[in-house]
């Protein structure tokens, strides 16, 4: 994959990382990691390479701070930041005016991809043609609640505190001024770090208003464009009953696909020498059907 910089409005930048060009007339993806993620996870790396075996160009973007160095703004990414992901896309339909347009968001990337599809008056298709999305927390307030009672939950949660709490002594001479830094370092739950961290960063009063203003779920009703959920009944991220099985009834845009198994962005198949990996297989597959791609 070959990496491109591009520059945003605040003076900060957002790292693409691209796969080949399979020709001028493939269907062009836009792919979002999940929370403290980057496009060289491996499942990114996996969806990628399904969406280039299905005839199609494959942009990863890194969201920011999350491309191996600091961004420069004293901000950094959140489950409902939509403005990157929009800039990159307006950029990209500008670069290539003829191609059709689709997105696949994991985990964190999905939620901000369904927000920003549902926060506008055009369903999104101004946009993009198809989305998929693998694993949304669409109810952020209820899975932070999941987390910090169930013992898997408890394991992602440290796991992603303390990358977050890392990021912080990048910029610690900036954050200081902006941030309570002991309280954000002593945080020992997602919600936690929340409240010291991402809510005060981004204008949110408290993690309680940024988790209403960012889920996802809020905005299913007004995505307009055909849109994918791969999703798992057991996934420690979201309790089952806040799976939006009535939104995704309500609204033809969306098809729900629901697995009694498959945990956070799992989906594992075949062996251990052979697995496959059905979200990203699916994902390639049902963006290829849609925007008609050629292998």
């Amino acid at each position: 994959m070959r990496r491109e910089r591009l520059p945003t409005p605040d003076e900060d930048f957002l790292d693409l990382d691209w796969t080949a060009d399979p020709g001028p007339a493939a269907p062009l993806v836009l792919v979002l990691h999940g929370l403290e993620g980057s496009a060289q996870r491996r499942y990114m790396r996996n969806v990628c390479r399904e969406i280039h075996r299905a005839g199609m160009l494959a942009v990863a973007l890194n969201f920011r701070g999350c491309s191996g160095e600091p961004n420069r703004a004293p901000h950094y990414y959140h489950s409902g930041k939509t403005d990157d992901p929009e800039l990159v896309l307006r950029t990209l339909r500008e670069r290539y005016p003829g191609r059709r347009f689709g997105a696949l968001g994991f985990s964190l990337g999905g939620n901000v991809l369904l927000k920003l599809l549902g926060e506008r008056g055009d369903g999104g298709r101004a946009l993009l043609d198809a989305a998929v999305v693998v694993s949304v927390p669409y109810d952020l307030a209820a899975g932070c609640d999941l987390l910090e009672r169930s013992l898997m939950g408890k394991f992602y949660s440290t796991y992603f505190l303390r990358s977050l709490q890392r990021k912080l002594k990048w910029k610690e001479p900036v954050l200081r001024h902006l941030l309570d830094l002991e309280s954000a370092v002593a945080a020992r739950t997602i919600r936690e770090f929340d409240d010291h961290v991402t809510a005060p960063l981004h204008g949110f009063g408290s993690a309680g208003e940024y988790y209403a203003n960012a889920s996802s779920v809020r905005y299913l009703e007004g995505v307009g464009v055909p849109a994918l959920l791969l999703h798992a009944a057991d996934d420690p991220f979201l309790p089952a009953e806040r799976i939006p099985r009535p939104q995704a009834e309500s609204n033809p845009c969306l098809h729900l696909v629901l697995h009694p198994e498959g945990g956070h962005v799992g989906f594992l198949e075949g062996t251990p020498g052979r697995p496959s990996f059905w979200a990203e297989e699916e994902g390639a597959r049902f963006l290829a059907e849609t925007l008609g791609a050629r292998p």
